[in-house]
């Protein structure tokens, strides 16, 4: 680790900062939500400092806080559901990349299947790196893309089929 905090903080930064609000979003389906997240993970970063082996090892790390965080956020969101004011308004917000129906139906789908296959595709981690990055078995994580493929595949199919009678 660079000696000057700020310059070490500074490139970490600038290398990791789209990739984490990624996550984030795509978690949470929210992109202020997840400009928060982002901000969170950096000052987590700062006041850990932990030292790591390889820039491997510091991306998991960050993947690792991003979705914790992600995680903690949505329980609370749950456990305290609130009504949003564009929502309750009638307001039609544009959302990023709500053009694409494949976009749109990753978006729908359950947190756990979300991030894996954010972290599968759009990543591009293998299954063991996912295993090791979420703490998850292996095979859970196979079954969790298994599911989430069948999932927008169902989702997709209705979407775009037709009824040709």
């Amino acid at each position: 680790m660079p000696e000057d905090i700020n310059i070490y903080i500074s490139s970490v930064v600038e290398k990791y900062s789209d990739m984490i609000y990624r996550t984030a979003y795509h978690s949470l389906c929210d992109r202020h939500y997840a400009e928060d997240i982002t901000q969170e993970v950096f000052l987590k970063l700062m006041r850990a400092l932990p030292d790591f082996e390889s820039d491997e090892h510091e991306k998991a790390w960050l993947l690792r806080v991003t979705m914790n965080m992600c995680s903690s956020y949505n329980r609370k969101r749950y456990a305290h559901p609130e009504t949003d004011l564009f929502d309750a308004a009638g307001s039609e917000e544009a959302k990023p990349g709500g053009e694409s129906p494949v976009l749109e139906a990753v978006m729908s789908l359950p947190e756990k299947y979300r991030t894996a296959v954010y972290m599968h595709y759009i990543e591009g981690y293998k299954l063991e790196e996912i295993s090791k990055i979420t703490g998850q078995n292996r095979n859970t994580v196979a079954s969790i893309l298994k599911r989430a493929r069948e999932k927008l595949k169902k989702i997709l199919k209705e979407d775009f089929d037709y009824d040709e009678k």
